[in-house]
């Protein structure tokens, strides 16, 4: 599979997109809390979309349980996830060094 420059600064400013609105219910104490409840199954449904695969589906998990739990939302899985998936994944797979 391969990743275009486009897809990727697309997930990031997507991901950027989403986290902001997590952070939203800060923004009125209380009522905001309530809107997690709508948030967080479709905040782990949209990460679940965005990487697929076995990390896809345990980021939607983290996520899901971040989004519920009331404090966590200051937290940046989407920003997270980016940065392990282009970052901190491709510079493991950069590193691989051939000796023969």
């Amino acid at each position: 599979m391969s990743i275009t420059k486009d897809s990727k600064y697309k997930n990031l400013f997507l991901g950027l997109l989403f986290d902001a609105i997590g952070m939203l219910s800060f923004v009125v104490p209380f009522i905001g809390d309530f809107s997690d409840i709508i948030w967080a199954p479709v905040a782990a449904w949209l990460m679940t979309r965005m990487y697929k695969g076995r990390a896809g589906q345990a980021a939607g998990a983290v996520t899901f349980v971040e989004e519920i739990i009331p404090g966590l939302d200051i937290i940046p899985m989407f920003t997270i996830m980016w940065l392990y998936t282009y970052i901190f994944k491709g510079a493991k797979k950069e590193t691989i060094i051939d000796v023969d």
